[in-house]
Order: structure tokens, then sequence, then C-alpha cells
């Protein structure tokens, strides 16, 4: 197909940001409905993206390839394969929520107040981080794939840094503080990671003359390109490092519960259900692709990082008294099963990993998305500040406890199916691992049914006694994103036929298998 349908899907929110920057300072209005009228057409031509993309077809397709800075070797290239088609599809999806659930998160404070929020920046920055994320998805120039990977800090630093959590406990200086210090922390770890990934990319250009992911893992299969086994490895960590931090991986992850916190809700969901899907999806991508053998020898330690994640994110959101970092300690806990997935190096892993991603990516959206619009009739982020909200507020309480239920993985909802292959691709190889890994599930029962608790069961406070229940706009938002959690809990193959032929391709660039079974089926 001649028009450039990757270009086009990216492009559009990217011009749609400059256009809703340039809205009138007076048309807040406008801004907001230009905003989401580009994030839904972005959200078509996504479709037509998935509709296009063949399973059984090439590895990468709708391929773009232009010259772009020839003295380096660096070419405009794009293509998908079945986990960025996956991923794409989910952020597209997911922007439109994020936009209308942060419909007034940047209007001008209360009446008095000083302090104005550009509203036509906050929605324009939103825009720039999809355009961003789903260039990511779709670079397989390994330089085109790093600028994006880093640029997408800018408009994220602003966003956490300029558009904080008006539920903030304390004095607005002290709130401030706290978003900058949030945004500080977030812009330093991972430009730490992105510059340490730089010298990883100079030196694979070094070692293989060029950027382009597909030539140098051709190269890599054919035996034409032999890296040294110490040069594999370290460009392996080089690029992992970074991954690591975007993830967030244990102990690279301290700054996503400041972020999230600090963040509106509607943000947290760009951090945690899409942003850090980047780093998950380079994994696949670029570890395994480009470093196979360096990814297998690296697979012991990442699997006991991973598991550490999974036990020590769940232990810190049992102990949470603000509900948005219990979330987002949830999210450390859910990244390390996506990670010990990948690193499983069986297919059912790889499978479970990337369905993971999507899963995650939903339910996680409709429980922050809920809790955002509890904390905003409150005004507290803090649990022991609700009470009895199933009493005043039923449908929220009823779509909150479904969020919840879906991050515990109940069966029935989509985050169960993954997380059960990744279970077992990992006890079919690594059974210790996929044994302990299971204490990651009761304590996610634990802190989840936990917080339904005490926020919507038990006696009225007077606080909440007046909360209104989800608004016409609310239910937009929440009942699309549950609908999805019970169809793909029941349904998962829609997505599962497209990413399983990208996980064969995966499995056979690191040269595995799957584990022969140690008792034969009955014939």
């Amino acid at each position: 197909m001649s028009f450039p349908l990757l270009t086009a899907t990216a492009a559009l929110p990217a011009l749609g940001a400059i256009a809703t920057a340039a809205v009138p300072a007076a048309r807040r209005t406008a801004a907001k409905w230009l905003a989401l009228l580009v994030s839904l057409a972005t959200l078509v031509l996504a479709l037509v993206v998935l509709v296009r993309f063949d399973p059984g077809g090439d590895r990468y397709q709708l391929t773009e390839s232009h010259a772009w800075i020839a003295d380096f070797g660096v070419r405009y290239e794009l293509g998908v394969d079945g986990i960025g088609v996956a991923l794409i599809a989910l952020t597209a999806l997911l922007i439109p929520f994020v936009i209308l659930a942060g419909w007034h998160d940047a209007d001008p404070q209360e009446t008095g107040s000083t302090r104005w929020r550009p509203t036509q920046g906050f929605f324009a920055l939103i825009l720039a981080v999809e355009a961003m994320v789903i260039l990511s998805f779709e670079a397989t120039d390994v330089f085109l794939f790093y600028i994006f990977f880093e640029a997408m800090l800018i408009p994220m630093y602003f966003l956490i840094g300029g558009f904080g959590d008006r539920a903030h406990a304390g004095t607005d200086e002290n709130a401030a503080a706290q978003r900058s210090y949030a945004a500080v922390k977030f812009l330093l770890y991972n430009l730490v990671g992105g510059l340490i990934m730089l010298a990883a990319v100079i030196g694979l250009y070094v070692v293989a003359g060029n950027f382009s992911l597909q030539e140098i893992a051709e190269a890599r299969a054919n035996g034409t390109l032999d890296m040294a086994t110490n040069t594999e490895r370290w460009l392996f960590l080089g690029f992992f490092f970074a991954f690591a931090v975007k993830a967030p991986l244990w102990p690279l992850h301290t700054w996503l519960p400041n972020a999230m916190g600090e963040a509106t809700a509607p943000v947290a969901v760009l951090i945690t259900a899409v942003v850090d899907k980047v780093g998950t999806f380079a994994m696949l991508r670029f570890c395994l692709q480009l470093f196979p053998e360096a990814s297998k020898w690296a697979t012991p330690v990442i699997l006991v990082l991973a598991l550490i994640s999974i036990v020590y994110g769940a232990l810190l959101a049992v102990g949470q008294r603000d509900i948005k970092r219990l979330v987002a300690y949830a999210s450390i806990s859910h990244f390390g099963f996506i990670i010990m997935g990948i690193f499983a190096m069986t297919s059912q892993g790889q499978s479970g990993a990337t369905l993971y991603m999507v899963n995650h990516g939903i339910s996680t959206a409709a429980l922050m998305l809920v809790a955002g619009f509890l904390i905003s009739r409150r005004g507290s982020r803090l649990i022991a500040d609700y009470g009895g909200v199933q009493k005043v507020a039923p449908v929220l309480a009823g779509t909150f406890l479904i969020g919840g239920l879906a991050t515990l993985s109940l069966p029935g909802l989509a985050p169960f199916v993954s997380e059960f292959l990744v279970l077992v691709g990992t006890f079919t190889r690594y059974p210790v691992i996929g044994i302990i890994a299971t204490f990651g599930i009761v304590l996610a029962a634990l802190y989840t049914l936990v917080l339904y608790q005490r926020t919507m069961t038990g006696p009225v406070k007077p606080e909440v006694s007046a909360m209104p229940d989800l608004r016409v706009r609310e239910l937009v938002v929440v009942a699309p994103l549950i609908a999805l959690l019970i169809f793909l809990g029941v349904f998962p193959k829609p997505v599962t036929e497209i990413v399983n032929p990208a996980v064969e391709h995966t499995m056979s660039d690191v040269q595995k298998q799957d584990p022969k079974p140690e008792v034969e089926a009955a014939k």
C-alpha cells in the first residue's frame, strides 16, 4: 500500500497537539473537543492498521523506509509485528478515555485563585505523548526508536509537574513541591537510563555499521555479523537498563509511585498503561532480537529481579494508605509478571506477557480512572477518609470493584488469562520461580479486597454522605473498559491470534523451544 499508514497514525496526534496548543486561550472547550476528535481519528487509523495486518504474513508489515541521515546510516524505517500492532491499538484506545476523564483537570482553579492551568497545553501534551509512543512501537531503526523513546519524557515531565493532583494533602506550596520532586525524579531516572542506552546504540553502530533492526537481526541469524561475547553482553546491558527503568523493574522502580501519586488520575494512566509499556515492548523487540545470546546469559538474574518486583510491589501495596500509590505499587508487581513472562523463554510465557501488557493497560485504566472520580468527589487520596461509598454511589462502587477484581486477576476477567499463561510458561522451565510468583496473586487479592472494604463498605462517613454517583461522561469512560475486561476475559483469541506469530519469531531469535511435557498425552 502506497499510503504511509504508520506515519499517518503517529503524525495525526502530533499535528493535533500543535493545533490544540494553538487554540486561543479563551476557547478552552474548543481545545478539549479538538483533542478528543483527534484522538478518535487516531483510533480509527489504528484500527485500520489492525485490520490490514496479516498475522500469518511477513514478520514486519506496512513497512516504510526513507533515507534520513545518510552519513550515519540512520533511516526513517517503520514496520509493525503482531506485538507492535496490539500495543498501538491499546494506546489509541486509551487516549480518548484519558482525555474524557481529564476533561476538567486543567480548568482554572476555583474563583479567587491566582493560579491558572493552561487547558490547551494539557491536552496538547497528551496528544504529543500518544504520537511519540506510537512511533516507538513502529520504529525499526534503532536510532529512530531511541529519539522518540527519550523525547516522550519531555511532555510527560510537564504533565506530571505542571498538572498535579488537586487532592494533595497540605498547602498549595507543599503540593507544588511534591509535584516538582516527582517530575524531576521521573525525568532523571529515565534520562540516566536513556544516556546509558545511547552509549549502547553508538556501540551497536560501531559493531554493525548501521541502525536497521531487520538488517542487524538478519546478519546475526545468518552468521555474517558475529559479535564478541563480551561486546554483546555490554550492549545488551546498555539497552536493558534503559528499558528496565521505563518498565519499571526493581530496584529501578522508585520514580513510579511518586509520579503516579502526584499526577492527575488520567496522567497516571498515561504513565503506567501507555508509556511504561514501551519498556517491556522494547525488551521483546530489541533485547531478544539483537542480543539473543546475552539475553539467555542474563535470564537468571532478570527472573530473580522480576520475582522481587512481583512480591515487593504487592507487599508495599498492602501497606499503602494512599489509593493512587497503592495502584502504583500494584503495577510494579504486574510489570514483574510481564518481564518474568518475557524472559521465561517459552511461547506461553511470552504470549502471556504480551497479552498482559494489553490487559494490564485496560484494567489499570479502569481502576485508576474510577479512583480518580472518587478522589475528585472527596478531595482526598487517603483510604481512611472513605467508608460506605457503595450505599451512596453504588455504580461508582460497582465499577471500582470490577476494576479491582481485574487487578487481582479474577477468572472471567482479562488479566487472568495473561497471568495464567505467564505462570504456566515460567513453571515449565523455572518451576521454583513460578511457584514463588504465585504468592503475588495472594497478595493481590489482599490489597484489592482490603481497599474495597475500607473505602466502599461499612458505615457511611459524613464526608461521603452526599457523594454523587458516576455522571454520564464518567460512565462513557468506564463502561467500555469494563466491557473489554469481560470480553477479553472470556474470549482472548482476537489478541492471541495476532501476537502468537510474533512470539514464535522471537523464540526463533533466541533459538529456544518449549520444554517437552514430562508426561506424554494419552493416545
